[in-house]
């Protein structure tokens, strides 16, 4: 008897062993999407996007220059180096901050009948992109970008009635061609 039930007691190990078996990662998914980013909570994908990178040799710059349209929605950013750029076709692996200097900034543009127009201003702090890869030899940049836009909305008297703000969050450029400039 005792047999029998300890037989019983290692196939019922087994079978249960069988089954804690760990997740196997069988498909990944990736996007073909040069620019995306989440505006506020829903998915936005770019169907244009122009991206350049200038460099200025009397102002000792370089400036990292994006424009994206997709929809009835436009996101701009603008991001400098200013601290010994050099003549060549590829950008720092850096972090880059709205700040009071207004070398970094950021737009969010809504298409109405006047055409694209602001969704507000992003103040210092409010955003930033992260360079995260650039092949300077194929032209491709890759990182992420995120900031918020804050609008004030007036009565007639002028005196604020409400703010919108318009999260552009978890952007993401991806292997996406830029034009290099010098002048």
């Amino acid at each position: 008897m005792k047999k029998i039930s300890l037989i019983a007691t290692l196939l019922l190990s087994v079978l249960l062993l069988q089954k804690c078996t760990k997740d196997t990662v069988s498909a990944s998914a990736q996007s073909n999407t040069l620019l995306f980013a989440v505006i506020n909570d829903t998915t936005w994908n770019a169907a244009t996007v122009n991206t350049s990178i200038t460099y200025n040799s009397a102002s000792k710059t370089k400036v990292l220059s994006c424009q994206a349209v997709g929809g009835n929605k436009e996101v701009k950013f603008t991001v400098t180096q200013t601290f010994q750029p050099t003549n060549t076709p590829g950008f720092p692996l850096s972090t880059f901050n709205a700040d009071v200097a207004g070398n970094n900034t950021f737009s969010y543009l809504l298409n109405g009948s006047g055409g694209f127009t602001p969704q507000g201003t992003v103040a210092p702090g409010s955003g930033t992109v992260i360079v995260t890869a650039i092949d300077s030899v194929k032209k491709v940049i890759t990182g992420t970008f995120s900031f918020l836009a804050k609008q004030n909305n007036y009565d007639t008297n002028g005196n604020v009635v409400s703010i919108t703000i318009s999260g552009i969050q978890a952007g993401a450029f991806n292997n996406m061609p830029y034009t290099f400039t010098s002048n």
